[in-house]
């Protein structure tokens, strides 16, 4: 993996929060900002996996511990990073869980806890930081996707609407929001090689299955996932709002 990756000045010293940020893909995106010299805070439900990473993270970095299916959980855990850390000047909606499903089990129960999961949190984290950032002149807020609907995945029919919902959220908020300089993107992951994923559904057959369709031969570090979102949080990416930044490897 290369190591040679770039460094943000716009981005030192400046507050972000990441939610699900405890292990897998967020975990990796907390690391990376808080290399970046960024005071970051993130929130997760696992109490385990956010003191670890947190204890072993260097730099300023703050975790809370909340399920984001309670959003007034959600509103509260990011008050009290806000109060720790100072106002976000970056969110990154992250958290999900792409769990399999059979469509024929689905039940409406079911179906509206995925999407509490999935989406309801991606807004209220939203509506709850956009304040302090009108207040500071902008910002950038980062959804995070899935090309799991772009290559008409099977397997898990609410995670799949949930987050192609994700793209219509990015689009209608930035185009509120942009008029305070608040940029939104959707960051779009193919198949990252996480923990989870390894452990859960990455065998042999699949992965042979799976890098047939990619352009790259090589598996999807979560850190190429990191790396597109430090450069939306940047001012390099100033001019980027509205629009899905592919970490696919060329698999759709």
């Amino acid at each position: 993996m290369p190591n040679n990756f770039a460094s943000y000045p716009s981005l030192k010293g400046i507050t972000v929060f990441v939610t699900g940020g405890a292990s897998g893909i967020g975990a990796e995106i907390v690391t990376a900002f808080a290399a970046q010299g960024c005071r970051v805070g993130f929130l997760d439900l696992d109490v385990n996996a956010s003191a670890t990473l947190a204890s072993k993270t260097p730099g300023d970095v703050a975790y809370e511990i909340c399920d984001l299916k309670d959003v007034d959980a959600l509103r509260s855990g990011l008050e009290s990073l806000a109060s720790r850390l100072g106002p976000a000047s970056v969110l990154v909606n992250n958290a999900a869980r792409d769990d399999r499903h059979d469509w024929t089990d689905v039940t409406a129960e079911y179906w509206d806890e995925r999407m509490h999961t999935n989406l309801r949190h991606m807004f209220f984290a939203i509506q709850s930081v956009a304040p302090g950032m009108i207040t500071a002149g902008g910002g950038s807020i980062i959804n995070m996707g899935s090309n799991s609907w772009w290559e008409a995945g099977g397997g898990f029919p609410s995670y799949a609407t949930a987050k192609a919902a994700v793209h219509g959220l990015t689009r209608t908020m930035a185009r509120d929001l942009g008029e305070h300089r608040i940029r939104v993107n959707t960051v779009v992951p193919g198949w990252v090689m996480t923990e989870r994923q390894r452990e859960l559904w990455a065998t042999p057959e699949a992965l042979e299955k799976h890098s047939a369709r990619q352009c790259l031969p090589e598996l999807i570090d979560p850190t190429y996932v990191a790396r597109m979102v430090l450069f939306l949080a940047s001012d390099d990416a100033a001019m980027c709002t509205a629009n899905n930044y592919m970490v696919e490897a060329g698999s759709i």
